[in-house]
């Protein structure tokens, strides 16, 4: 599952990075008890993907911290799950970052690294932004996954002054892909995140190279499990929706050795949105239809869950 849970922050003004709005006494008025409730929400929200049985593997952004993730696995409604995480120390200057909840009794944690992308805005200055979080693990058959989660640059400062941002990124990303499929007979490679791209954008179709799925998959490619959904551009299908218009900056890319049936695989090659009713509101007028319910629009509160929806997909595992 990967979930861009909208600025799920501690109350604490952090002096090294642009955090003050969500103080108690910022803009946004972020106190404990929006805090906690949010924490709640979020639990609700991931042990609610899975019929009974919540994701093994969970990708977050736009989380703070790692004390956070502490209230949020081990202190909030999701402790349950009895969930261990990692997350990135970025430099980005909203003091955002990555993170992977994950089950001990699924998966073997046996290497972290992370990259921090270096994006020149001019000669002299640096864009910061998120790191990308690279994981590597054996699941419960022994098999090898590398799995990497990003947070590309936003559009913020206009689609085409920020695309090299984004381009800049998904070049370091297929660098470290690559490599794994240099070393590795089998990479089961599965990269998931926001792009703040669509699946037919230029960072993600062009510079990472990647491919609509296909009945015939090359093992050493990578394949967007969203690519067809998004270029069919059906009504009312993605996990974001800007200006009434649904769409798939929130996608799952994966090596073709995981779109065959092997020992791991994606079951029937698909990704999937979540969008149950709770986790939906109505659009207004000028739009109509539904949007995600989420916590702030604007500086106005509204107590939601996200302006994204979550996506997840299946994974086969087979016995040796």
């Amino acid at each position: 599952m990967f979930y861009n849970t909208e600025n799920l922050y501690d109350t604490k003004n952090n002096p090294n990075t642009s955090d003050d709005d969500l103080t108690p006494e910022g803009n946004l008025r972020w106190n404990k008890y929006r805090y906690w409730k949010k924490l709640h929400d979020i639990s609700k929200v991931i042990s609610s993907v899975g019929s009974g049985h919540p994701p093994a593997l969970v990708g977050l952004c736009e989380v703070e911290n790692d004390s956070v993730l502490f209230d949020l696995t081990k202190r909030a409604a999701l402790q349950r799950h009895k969930y261990e995480y990692i997350i990135t120390n970025s430099k980005d200057s909203r003091g955002s970052n990555v993170a992977l909840l994950y089950q001990r009794d699924q998966i073997k944690i046996i290497g972290t690294k992370s990259y921090t992308p270096v994006i020149y805005e001019t000669q002299d200055s640096v864009v910061t932004t998120r790191d990308i979080l690279h994981v590597t693990g054996k699941v419960v058959n022994g098999e090898t996954i590398d799995i990497f989660i990003c947070h590309f640059p936003s559009r913020s400062k206009g689609i085409k002054k920020s695309r090299p941002y984004r381009i800049t990124c998904a070049k370091l990303l297929r660098q470290k892909t690559d490599s794994l499929f240099s070393i590795r007979k089998r990479a089961n490679i599965i990269i998931m995140g926001d792009f703040n791209d669509y699946p037919y954008d230029t960072s993600i179709k062009d510079t990472l190279n990647t491919f609509g799925t296909d009945p015939s998959p090359d093992k050493s490619k990578l394949y967007n499990l969203f690519y067809h959904q998004a270029t069919e551009k059906k009504e009312d299908t993605g996990s974001y929706k800007y200006r009434g218009k649904w769409n798939y900056i929130d996608q799952f890319i994966v090596s073709g050795n995981l779109l065959n049936i092997n020992n791991i695989s994606i079951k029937e090659n698909t990704a999937h949105v979540y969008n149950a009713d709770f986790l939906l509101e109505t659009d207004n007028n000028k739009y109509g239809g539904s949007k995600p319910f989420r916590t702030y629009s604007g500086y106005k509160y509204l107590g939601g869950f996200s302006d994204h929806l979550p996506i997840y997909f299946d994974l086969l595992i087979k016995e040796n």
